[in-house]
């Protein structure tokens, strides 16, 4: 099992995480402070949410995971536990690293973020870098598209995956509650616990919460071969997959006349094997402070001012059997405020709306042999506006944004390493989207979505020059490369009537510029060369979902299925782009009965045969799942048992958009079969 090391003992506290706010900051946090009026013991509730306006039925396309689902579904990655919603797949570096792919597109085409705000890490830099955070401190996660993206980064081009907690409270609350789960699992002989905890007291509200996850290597149905000292030279288990990673949080809100401020401080330890090299760890640490309030002031124009800050600094080491090589870090800060106007209304509707402004600024490092980019800082300025008109049975969504990007190569400090480019690049992207959705008739609502979107280069696209174990290649960027863009349109239409729904959507995004790693016949250092280049592209696709009502006595029993599908072309080359999730389609029965609940039933991946050369492609396989749940009241205290079964079929399948699968193959099968049972406690 992994040891922290030099990780452990480390404050929750961010040292110095404070000293790199801007002063204008502070001086806005004076402002609401001691202008905000007397204190009071209740306000209206502040929602979060991926809608700015928050409208129950928006035309937006908002997926989310929360509550029991999002305990039974959760994973040790964001990627893998966001892969069985439709249009999201995931990266899948093996079971400790992966990001979500939605509709095709990965990387810094999507954007996660904390609590809506910048999650200043590096893993969109490579494969192998983890996400740091864990769903076992997680209340909700939103995977969200369309108009309201835009307030949080015109480099959403695919969307936005905003991590939600509590850790800052937004609403006030009397009294104390808490909330406990232990779970363990047979695949990887996970052993996990969390708690949190809530007080009121007065105006104040207080959190604090702690999590700890151990993992050993994870049971693949078929024996492969491992060098890592200690471990079976032939084992079923995938080699060098352990994992180790805990942390927790304080926050604290004061709630007042006309509105709150927050503020919270969380850390975040980890420490996983890479399964592309059998000796090879990552220690990771992520400190974040973060600041939020909102304030309704007696104005005319405005009903809202909201606003969030954060400072990050992260850090992680790569380890080759156990000596320290390439150190990575970034840190840096993101402020978004912005004004909600009260609503504008004329003889045939009203016009709601937010407005606002962002910064971001960010210090990357990479330190060592395989430090494949160089030193950069990287500034963001935008200003942004959503819009909705709504009239009668149908709503128009508008939103806009304007930034200025600055990236700068400083190469590195070593003297010895000379073969990066020094230089900067300006950028003004330019995205607009729109939306527009009708309630046809009681049952039926249909939506539409049509965006503009431009994304500047980010530093390892512009200026990178070195070797990159992760995509087994020397990675070089390109200078030149101008802004990313790309014309979407989405439509769908959704049915509801009691407890059945159906929901299908249909997309297609064009790309002018898409930026992509692109193979070259050149060799540096006995590895083969790959280019940032931009090129023409196409992403069409569908999703489809939905849910039944079969039986309905003492119990119920409803039928549920859900499809997607995604079809992306290299318009330049007229070949297909790498790493594509085939067609899938899956289909459950879910039984209810008293405090019983059980699901069983199935995900099929097609084939996935279209594929670049040099890519490898992937096998039909079928994945089958079961859950069983027991709730029950004991002494006040809510106790929900779960247990999970995965893959009960113990199922040999690889990831079609796994890049292990064509750069390392044979080493990273998806997990075999696996039973997980836990238990959260709610009181």
């Amino acid at each position: 099992m992994f040891q922290f090391s030099s990780l452990k003992g480390t404050s929750l506290v961010p040292e110095g995480i404070f000293y790199a706010w801007p002063a204008s900051l502070v001086l806005l946090v004076v402002n609401v402070v001691f202008n905000s009026g007397a204190l009071a013991q209740s306000v209206e509730e502040v929602v979060v949410t991926g809608n700015p306006l928050s409208k129950a039925q928006n035309a937006n396309n908002v997926s989310s995971l929360s509550g029991m689902a999002l305990t039974q579904q959760g994973q040790s990655t964001l990627g893998e536990t966001l892969n069985n919603l439709p249009g999201v797949s995931s990266t899948y570096f093996g079971p400790n690293a992966s990001r979500p792919i939605v509709r095709g597109l990965d990387g810094d085409r999507i954007r996660v973020l904390s609590n809506s705000g910048g999650s200043m890490d590096v893993s969109s830099l490579s494969y192998d870098h983890a996400v740091p955070t864990d769903v076992l401190s997680t209340e909700r996660i939103e995977v969200l598209r369309g108009p309201a993206s835009l307030q949080y980064g015109g480099s959403a081009i695919g969307g936005v995956v905003n991590i939600i907690d509590n850790r800052i409270p937004r609403k006030p609350m009397d009294g104390v509650l808490g909330k406990a789960q232990l779970q363990g699992a047979t695949g990887n002989n996970e052993r996990s616990k969390g708690a949190l905890l809530e007080a009121g007291l007065g105006n104040w509200v207080f959190h604090a919460d702690a999590f700890d996850r151990q993992t050993g290597d994870v049971k693949v149905p078929k024996a492969l071969a491992c060098s890592k000292p200690g471990s079976p030279a032939i084992s079923n288990r995938m080699c060098n997959s352990a994992s180790a990673s805990e942390g927790g949080a304080v926050g604290a809100s004061v709630f007042m006349d006309q509105g709150y401020l927050g503020l919270s401080m969380n850390s975040y330890l980890s420490q996983y094997g890479t399964v592309a090299e059998d000796q090879v760890s990552i220690g990771m640490k992520s400190e974040r402070g973060a600041l939020e309030g909102e304030w309704r002031p007696e104005s005319v124009l405005f009903q809202s001012l909201n606003f969030q800050a954060s400072q990050t600094k992260y850090k992680h080491t790569e380890f080759d059997a156990g000596q320290a090589g390439t150190v990575f870090a970034n840190q840096g800060h993101d402020i978004r405020v912005q004004a909600r106007h009260h609503a504008w209304r004329t003889s045939h509707g009203a016009w709601e709306g937010v407005w606002g402004w962002q910064t971001e600024q960010a210090q990357f490092s990479a330190d060592g042999a395989e430090a494949f980019a160089p030193f950069s800082k990287t500034r963001t300025q935008a200003l942004f506006a959503i819009e909705e008109f709504t009239t009668g049975k149908a709503s128009f969504n508008v939103g806009l944004r304007r930034e200025q990007v600055s990236v700068e190569s400083l190469g590195n400090p070593d003297p010895t390493v000379d073969r990066f480019e020094i230089g900067s690049r300006k950028f003004a992207p330019q995205s607009w989207a729109a939306s527009t959705a009708w309630q046809v008739m009681p049952q039926w609502r249909l939506s539409a979505n049509v965006s503009r979107t431009e994304r500047a280069p980010k530093d390892y696209e512009l200026f990178a020059n070195g070797p990159h174990i992760a995509t087994a290649s020397w990675e070089q960027g390109n200078s030149n490369l101008g802004l990313e863009k790309a014309n979407s349109v989405d439509l769908s239409a959704q049915w509801q009537q009691s407890t059945d729904q159906f929901r299908v959507a249909v997309f297609q995004s064009r790309f002018a510029n898409f930026i992509g790693l692109m193979g070259t016949q050149e060799i540096q250092d006995e590895l083969p060369v790959q280019l940032y280049q931009g090129v023409r592209a196409k992403f069409s696709g569908m999703e489809a979902s939905g849910q039944w009502r079969l039986l309905q006595g003492s119990g119920t029993l409803d039928l549920a299925l859900k499809a997607d599908s995604v079809r992306a072309q290299n318009l330049s080359t007229h070949e297909p782009l790498p790493r594509i999730s085939p067609f899938r389609w899956g289909t459950s029965l879910i039984h209810s009965s008293g405090p019983w609940s059980a699901r069983l039933g199935f995900d099929w991946h097609a084939a996935q045969l279209r594929v670049p050369v040099g890519s490898v492609s992937t096998a039909a396989y079928t994945l089958w799942h079961g859950h069983l749940n027991y709730k029950q009241n004991v002494s006040g205290t809510t106790l929900n048992w779960f247990a999970r079964l995965d893959n009960l079929s113990n199922q040999w399948a690889y990831s079609a958009t796994s890049i292990l699968t064509s750069t390392a193959p044979g080493k990273s099968p998806l997990p075999g079969r696996s039973l997980k049972l836990g238990v959260v406690a709610s009181f």
